[in-house]
């Protein structure tokens, strides 16, 4: 297919439906707000219009309400950037290949771009989902190692290319409901390595995605996965407690969800009561989601929740009870699943010990704790990821009116000296 030069993207599309309303970035912000649980910032408006960033699916839905104008207007516009950005990049020829590379070497990936698959023609093959599913399986696993700093460049070319076969290929009613499934995993990818990253904004925009592509293959338990993503982001940003969502995950995936993922968004909603305070609720989520662990099942369990296992749920125990000050409920079980973590998974075992120093704390244990949040500050050296120093930066604060005891005074030094 030739590109045509005077083909009109979707930065120029977007500007000149707004100004066309008499509109700037930021009214048209306002308005596409109302039509959303999320506020549309001004500067995601500005993102689009000069393609420094192309709306995702859910999002091209909502400007065509907004403009009255067919969503598949909207679509053809972004493909064609997307065409003209591959373009310049060949153009170019400098493609990061080094760091692709590395990175992927320890996912024991042969990066072979999406664009393979239309090579010898625009047919898809009844098994590029499986395929796909394999390689994001691979990816995934990344994570268990380093954090979304370092991967989401990565989840998002990944993802990129799935939505090109998607839009540019054709296939069968099945092999697109495929398809439409593992966008919604990747979406979903993207938006944890984003979350991972402080990348808060980005982090949204992928889980409303993979929301809609969840919903669009039919995947009850992916959707409701979504919502609990989009529970804990909640949480984390401060705009709610994230029940409602999480509520949601756990209604939309149904009782007919598989074991693992039944007990992961319990899990989930057990976080969220905790946070807000409900001990009760969030001791009735953990029971669930204990038994739902417990269940044997010969039904084979996503990929995506691959982690989840009883020492997955003895340690959201241990979290729950520790942001509720239960110490003495918390600490047992978190000491016993975190025996049983290696050190090579550094983020996950930093940010589990914080609330261990943070039960500690609460127990009156004071020296303890700042040990611990030692070992905290030696395992996040180096990582990718927001959170560890978030939590580390907590427990420094809380530790500060205990200055005259030598281990912490030396711990606040090195925090300061950081």
């Amino acid at each position: 297919m030739t590109m045509r030069d005077d083909v009109e993207t979707i930065g120029p599309l977007l500007r000149r439906l707004r100004e066309a309303t008499g509109r700037t970035q930021e009214e048209l912000a306002g308005d596409l707000s109302k039509r959303r649980n999320y506020p549309v910032e001004q500067g995601m408006i500005s993102r689009w219009e000069t393609e420094k960033a192309l709306p995702d699916p859910v999002s091209r839905q909502l400007l065509a309400d907004e403009f009255d104008v067919p969503v598949e207007e909207l679509h053809r516009a972004v493909v064609a950037a997307r065409r003209i950005r591959r373009h310049k990049k060949q153009a170019a020829k400098e493609p990061d290949v080094k760091r692709r590379e590395f990175m992927t070497a320890g996912a024991g990936i042969a990066v072979i771009p999406a664009i393979n698959y239309l090579d010898s023609g625009r047919r898809l093959g009844a098994d590029v989902p499986r395929q796909l599913r394999a390689r994001t399986a691979r990816l995934r696993r990344l994570d268990d190692f380093v954090g979304g700093g370092d991967t989401y460049a990565m989840y998002c070319q990944e993802l990129d290319n799935t939505v090109r076969l998607a839009n540019e290929g054709a296939y069968t009613e099945n092999t697109g409901l495929g398809l439409r499934a593992v966008i919604a995993e990747q979406a979903q990818l993207a938006g944890w390595a984003a979350f991972d990253a402080g990348r808060h904004g980005e982090a949204r925009s992928h889980y409303l995605t993979a929301m809609a592509a969840a919903e669009a293959a039919q995947d009850s338990s992916l959707a409701g996965n979504s919502y609990a993503f989009l529970a804990y982001l909640e949480w984390a940003i401060g705009g709610g407690s994230g029940v409602e969502f999480a509520i949601a995950g756990c209604e939309t995936a149904g009782r007919d969800a598989s074991p693992a993922v039944r007990a992961l968004l319990w899990d989930r909603l057990a976080w969220q009561h905790a946070t807000s305070g409900n001990a009760n609720a969030a001791d009735r989520a953990l029971a669930a989601a204990e038994e739902a662990i417990r269940q044997e099942s010969d039904r084979p369990e996503p990929d995506w929740v691959y982690w989840v296992d009883l020492d997955e749920i003895s340690i959201m125990t241990g979290r729950c009870w520790a942001e509720l000050h239960r110490p003495l409920r918390a600490i047992p079980a978190l000491e016993s699943a975190l025996s049983r973590y290696d050190d090579t998974r550094a983020r996950d075992k930093a940010l589990y010990l914080s609330w261990l120093a943070s039960a500690y704390l609460d127990a009156g244990e004071v020296e303890h704790s700042a040990v611990i949040t030692g070992r905290i500050l030696d395992l996040s050296q180096g990582l990718a990821s927001t959170r560890p120093a978030g939590r580390s930066r907590i427990l420094l604060h809380r530790l500060q009116p205990h200055r005259q005891l030598t281990p912490v005074a030396e711990l606040l030094e090195r925090g300061e000296a950081s």
